[in-house]
């Protein structure tokens, strides 16, 4: 491991956008500090070539400065995902808190450039039928996710450093699929098709492959591309396509029952309370079942004026490779 100026920062390095971040960097040639928590990296990621896993607790500063020792560029991927109103105090606390102790070290320690992994949650939302844009304005309101919230001030953290004089741009993703863990995040959801789940909504979101934002992060970091923010998405796709699609790559039942809203409501009072006697997350929130109803659009136009050529992979390629994965695995398992 390289313990010269050209390490590279991988924050939350063995969750499910990092751990791909990784292996692409270390594809690279990059020398990665590669930085988890809670959850060791697997044996795979820990024989890659060029990185050096360290468990670092991003709500100790301390932690952080000794890990952005001789670092030049950071990748910020950590945060926790969760809808759940119980969690509410350890969003806002991590996911804010993180990314301004990030930001402060990098700072001090006068990295190159940092890249922050944002999402499309932290965006304004827009009137009905008017595709959201970057430049959308944040708005105070109790339809708001509590992740939407702690993601929006953890940007805030980032454009604060940016005044002070770090380079930086943000990213914000939409719903990203790819193989990673089935039970966990947006891979769970090629769990739940292949379960020949009957029930689709009408909802609409901007979906994208992991391998196009690992793309899209790398690219933005070797260029000069400062002070700027993102969507990153394929485009924006309904739900019933994307599990239709999933379905077919794995041969499985699509689902062809429409929820309407108060089915879907019902769904998640039901998942409630299933998670207050199992202990176990709920598996649909009411957040999660609202989004899945409605109609949003993403305008990703604005990437593709600041890196010229840049294709996204089409979406029926990426389910057709994530439903073959699932396979391959169910099958080593089975």
């Amino acid at each position: 491991m390289s313990q010269s100026s050209d390490i590279v920062l991988v924050t939350g390095a063995s969750g499910f956008l990092g751990s791909h971040l990784v292996q692409y960097l270390s594809a690279k040639g990059e020398y990665v500090r590669a930085l988890y928590n809670n959850t060791p990296p697997s044996k795979q990621l820990e024989e890659l070539p060029n990185v050096d896993w360290q468990r670092r607790d991003l709500l100790d500063i301390y932690d952080v400065e000794e890990a952005m020792s001789g670092v030049a560029e950071v990748y910020h991927c950590a945060a926790i995902v969760s809808f759940s109103k119980k969690d509410r105090l350890k969003l806002l606390q991590v996911n804010i808190d993180s990314a301004a102790n990030v930001v402060n070290a990098a700072n001090d320690a006068g990295v190159r450039k940092l890249v922050h992994v944002s999402s499309i949650a932290a965006l304004g939302r827009s009137k009905e039928n008017v595709p959201i844009t970057e430049a959308e304005q944040w708005e105070e309101s109790r339809r708001n996710s509590i992740y939407s919230e702690s993601k929006y001030y953890a940007e805030m953290e980032v454009w604060r450093g940016m005044a002070e004089g770090l380079n930086a741009v943000i990213i914000n993703p939409g719903i990203i699929l790819g193989e990673g863990d089935w039970d966990k995040g947006s891979a769970k959801l090629v769990s739940i098709v292949y379960s020949e789940f009957a029930y689709y909504t009408l909802g609409t979101n901007a979906w994208v492959d992991v391998k196009d934002v690992c793309r899209v992060m790398y690219e933005l970091m070797k260029s000069d591309i400062s002070e700027e923010r993102f969507i990153v998405s394929a485009g924006n796709f309904a739900y019933k396509d994307v599990f239709t699609g999933l379905a077919n790559a794995m041969n499985r039942k699509p689902p062809h029952k429409q929820a309407s809203r108060w089915m879907s409501a019902l769904v998640w009072r039901l998942s409630a309370l299933k998670s207050f006697f199992t202990g176990k997350p709920a598996g649909i929130t009411r957040e999660t079942a609202r989004t899945a109803q409605q109609l949003v659009k993403y305008d990703n136009s604005k990437l593709h004026k600041y890196i010229n050529g840049f294709e996204y992979t089409a979406l029926k390629d990426t389910l057709n490779r994530i439903g073959k994965a699932y396979l391959t695995d169910k099958g080593q398992k089975s």
